[in-house]
């Protein structure tokens, strides 16, 4: 059976379509400071921060585009910044997606557990593997895409031999049904900066070019 030359073409599936979730009720830490402002944070215990003045550049969206996936960062220099995973829950816009993407960095190499929360009452375990923020330790886990800053702040001096790092690192979801929250790990450790949900449209054939 010929396909009709005259009908509209299949269209290909979507790229990941992005859900940039608003962390800003959940953020506790302040790990991005000004060179003008160095002992306005704490990432960890030395009191290191991110550079503020190194950060990229959101676009026209108020988003950052960190190794093709785009992410919600929040306002530079303006309070606090990121979270400390303990424990908590995040909701979601109820969805079916295929990964979660975070902006995130250890005090430390560390991995722990996440909780995925489905509409339907399931639960599922998954790993959150983060590498360290330290520009000395090389990359763990696979994860090679991320911002890597030319500086590191201490409270009373710029570091100019250090560029410490935050990771784009991501979790999938494998269950397909609608995701309605997420239970961070424990674990003080590890710092999110920003997460966005992806999900990846499949071309649906309209009944009757599949008749046809």
């Amino acid at each position: 059976m010929t396909a009709d030359p005259t009908a509209a073409p299949v269209p290909a599936p979507s790229a990941a379509v992005p859900t940039q979730l608003d962390l800003r009720p959940h953020l506790d830490n302040t790990g991005v400071t000004r060179p003008d402002d160095l002992g306005a944070g704490a990432f960890n215990v030395w009191a290191n921060t991110f550079p503020a003045q190194h950060l990229p550049q959101a676009g026209a969206d108020g988003a950052v585009d960190v190794g093709g996936v785009r992410f919600r960062f929040p306002a530079q220099a303006e309070g606090p910044d990121n979270l400390r995973c303990a424990g908590q829950r995040l909701d979601v816009p109820k969805g079916r997606y295929d990964w979660i993407y975070l902006l995130a960095a250890g005090e430390r190499r560390t991995e722990d557990i996440l909780h995925l929360h489905f509409a339907d009452g399931t639960t599922d375990p998954e790993w959150l593997r983060v590498p360290d923020f330290w520009p000395q330790t090389p990359p763990h886990f696979g994860f090679t895409s991320g911002i890597t800053f030319p500086v590191m702040h201490y409270p009373r001096h710029i570091q100019r031999d250090m560029g410490p790092s935050l990771w784009r690192v991501r979790v999938p979801v494998p269950r397909e049904t609608e995701l309605a929250g997420i239970r961070l790990p424990d674990n003080p450790a590890i710092h999110v900066f920003a997460l966005t949900l992806c999900a990846t449209a499949a071309a649906v054939v309209p009944a009757e070019r599949e008749a046809a």
